[in-house]
């Protein structure tokens, strides 16, 4: 629990965010200051505040709970994309495009690519999938740190009855907001950075205090190898065997990549940053400062997942596991089960985990459970690892989706609640300032994002009057405050069926499934036309749109009307025969509780789709070839400063390949060589394919050399990498920031920089 001293390492921090917060505000002069933070920022602060306002709390939740699932072993797969996103990096792949249309917004590039109806269409859909994508942030973020304090799921004022998840939501979404709105992006920008270089030394500390506390020998490599039994396809360790995981497998990979190349800046959520830079050049540095500035956050993440998985599944450990698993049940049975139908089987509940037992009364109930019948659980002496199993059970025997969503929630919440129990006085406060950090610094961004594509690109150009500076802040700060109050809407009556990382994949694919191809193209490919723009988007959020609906619905409506009409039978077949021919890899197996079709498996449906339109609708249509010379600001057009380029030649091939261009400095030119050498020479030619062509031709490895591969690679190795980088980009980005106030001061105001798009800019 948290302590006094818990408390002071929390406040100390946000005290000095706050403080930076306030003087940060008085740069705003002008709607660029608030929309791009004047687009001066440097490739340090771009950088430090991108990537702490990218992860998330809700992101670490989401890994936390995939790698608590899955181990180290699908993310050794993960490395087939390097040599992909190694590419991205070195040659600012769409990113530095992007900001060579000078656009201020994604709507503002597709009026001026496309047409403005398009412009209007596209962002209320970007909008609408958007806020949904981010409208779970604030319930998963408000969910972690009540479980991690230990809170009732309600309280009482008087005879009021009040949600502690409503009100923490609440709390932590008006603080964002008052960030949010005091100077938009610069604010934003600066504080990301101040609470990305206050978390170096954090993530370092827990980290450290992991590898001090668990033995990697003795008990972390054990547990993860012998856990689930080796040659079962379900291992935590081997990459070669895990053909049986259903949800973060292979296909999830390569859906990943598959995505991934057609959605590099077609998400909105961190809008702010991908037009901030002060040149493209500085945006495309800050990109490639992320390969070596990832340092111990992402270690934290990893090996706070694998103590909570060792502490869970190792018998050392006993004793913190049972208070870990005692504790979340008691906490999901009283939140999901609080209403007045529950009260047989939340009493049950409460009496199982005080006893060890299963009451007459809780058996009979469980037997109306399909899955009672299968169980292996001894009901007459029940283990805390039966807990989960029971619970859900016995919450759906009541209300399907209500058992389904405890079944997914305590998923999420294992890791923060088994870590509450494991961390001691001091690194729990710290491990909590994370958390709050990570929070209010995605959550500030993203309503920037949402709440500024809602002003700029829905509402803005219906107006055929250039608004005055102040009534366009004013415009954006309202259009901000309504994302808040819908996301807390959602947030507080939505009911999480699947995993965070699932959800994200769903609700994102509304949009990107659709847009990805529309902006990809629409950089890269003068023959994309407007009608395969629309017919795109169309179908790509159809099939996202569906797939959602499919998943809120499945247990208490559509599985129903098919048992209800003898449908079932036929149904399963489809579902089954569909994909026989992708097992075991992909399994649509039909049951009562859950929509066959995963969402990455639905996500990888859209996209496809989506892509195979856009092209073959454009070539049907293409009557004229579009003017990427004028787009892109090249060439005859060019009105600015302009950045020189290597045309492609046997001696500057490499380059080329290097993403090195004339504009780089010396510097530039070692931190591009240095990335080269580190993520495709090493990390993809050593660590991933020479290990895959040994394992595969020659010597299949034991699972013991998996740990000791996978201890060196991530542990040893980033380790120092990350000592040095938290040094580096603390100074780094303590000087850029610096720099960023002195270019704000100096800036010239231009107040027609506001994202409108005149008429001899459209095609």
């Amino acid at each position: 629990m948290m302590t006094w001293i818990d408390w002071i390492v929390v406040a100390i921090p946000l005290a000095i965010v706050i403080g930076m917060a306030l003087k940060a505000q008085t740069y705003v002069k002008s709607v660029a200051d608030f929309l791009a933070a004047g687009r001066v920022a440097g490739r340090y602060v771009l950088c430090v505040a991108g990537a702490e306002a990218n992860m998330g709390l809700v992101s670490v939740v989401a890994l936390w709970e995939m790698y608590y699932n899955c181990g180290f072993a699908v993310q050794y797969w993960g490395a087939v994309a390097m040599p992909i996103g190694l590419a991205y990096g070195l040659t600012g792949y769409c990113t530095y495009r992007f900001r060579e249309t000078r656009a201020l917004t994604m709507g503002q590039f597709l009026e001026i690519r496309y047409n403005r109806k398009f412009r209007v269409f596209a962002c209320f859909l970007q909008a609408f999938s958007g806020v949904m994508n981010y409208a779970i942030f604030p319930a998963v973020s408000a969910r972690v740190l009540m479980y991690f304090w230990g809170l009732p799921a309600y309280f009482y004022l008087g005879d009021w009855r009040f949600s502690t998840f409503g009100t923490l939501m609440f709390i932590f979404l008006g603080c964002a907001l008052f960030l949010a709105l005091l100077g938009g992006q610069i604010t934003i920008m600066v504080t990301d950075c101040i609470q990305g270089i206050l978390s170096y030394p954090f993530y370092a500390i827990l980290v450290f205090y992991v590898i001090y506390r668990f033995n990697w020998w003795t008990e972390v490599t054990p547990t993860l190898a012998y856990t689930r039994e080796p040659g079962t396809g379900v291992s935590m360790l081997n990459p070669f065997d895990i053909y049986k995981m259903r949800n973060f497998n292979l296909f999830y990979v390569f859906t990943g990549i598959f995505s991934g190349i057609f959605n590099r800046i077609t998400w909105g959520g961190a809008q702010g940053y991908s037009v901030s830079a002060l040149n493209p050049h500085e945006q495309k540095m800050a990109g490639l400062f992320g390969t070596w500035r990832a340092g111990f956050s992402v270690m934290m993440i990893t090996m706070l997942a694998v103590a909570a998985f060792v502490v869970i599944h190792n018998a050392d450990f006993r004793k913190e596991a049972k208070s870990a698993h005692y504790h979340l049940t008691r906490q999901t049975v009283e939140e999901l089960a609080a209403d007045k139908k529950f009260d047989h089987v939340r009493t049950g509940l409460l009496a199982m985990i005080e006893t060890g037992k299963v009451s007459d009364q809780l058996k009979d109930t469980l037997k109306k459970s399909h899955a009672y019948q299968g169980s292996k659980i001894d009901f007459d002496h029940v283990k805390p690892d039966d807990y989960r199993a029971i619970a859900s059970m016995a919450v759906g025997t009541v209300d399907k989706k209500a058992g389904t969503q405890l079944n997914t929630l305590y998923g999420q919440m294992l890791v923060p609640i088994t870590l509450r129990e494991l961390l001691p006085v001091g690194i729990t406060g710290i491990l909590c300032a994370l958390m709050i950090f990570l929070m209010v610094s995605t959550d500030t961004t993203y309503m920037h994002s949402w709440g500024s594509i809602i002003a700029q690109d829905i509402i803005l150009p219906f107006f055929k009057k250039r608004l005055t500076p102040k009534q366009h802040i004013t415009l954006l700060r309202c259009t901000i405050t309504f994302v808040v109050v819908v996301a807390f809407m959602f947030s507080f009556f939505f009911s999480q069926m699947d995993y965070v990382l699932m959800f994200f994949a769903i609700t994102g694919a509304i949009w990107t499934a659709g847009a990805g191809p529309v902006t990809t193209f629409g950089l890269y490919w003068k023959k994309g036309t407007t009608a395969a723009a629309f017919a795109t988007l169309i179908t790509g959020s159809t099939i996202a749109v569906g797939g959602i609906l499919c998943q809120q619905h499945w247990a208490n409506h559509i599985y129903p009307f098919f048992e209800r009409y003898g449908l079932v039978g036929a149904v399963t077949g489809f579902f089954e025969s569909v994909s026989a021919p992708f097992n075991p890899i992909i399994v649509w197996k039909v049951t009562p509780d859950r929509f066959p079709i995963n969402s990455i498996e639905m996500t990888f449906i859209a996209v496809l789709s989506s892509v195979i339109l856009y092209v073959v609708v454009s070539l049907l249509t293409c009557k004229k070839d579009y003017n990427m010379e004028k787009l892109l600001h090249r060439g005859k057009y060019a009105d600015g400063v302009t950045f020189k380029r290597f045309e492609w030649s046997f001696r500057n091939f490499f380059l080329k390949i290097a993403g090195i261009d004339p504009n780089y400095t010396r510097s530039d030119r070692i931190l591009a060589y240095s990335v080269f050498i580190y993520t495709f020479c090493y990390a993809w030619c050593g660590c991933f394919l020479g290990i895959l062509i040994w394992n595969t031709l020659f010597y299949r490895w034991p699972i013991e050399w998996w740990g000791i591969k996978f201890f060196i690679t991530g542990l040893v190795v980033p380790g120092i990498i990350a000592v040095i980088s938290t040094v580096w980009f603390a100074i780094g980005g303590s000087i850029d920031l610096y720099r960023l106030f002195k270019r704000l001061d100096a800036k010239v105001t231009d107040d027609t920089d506001d994202g409108t798009v005149e008429k001899d800019e459209e095609k």
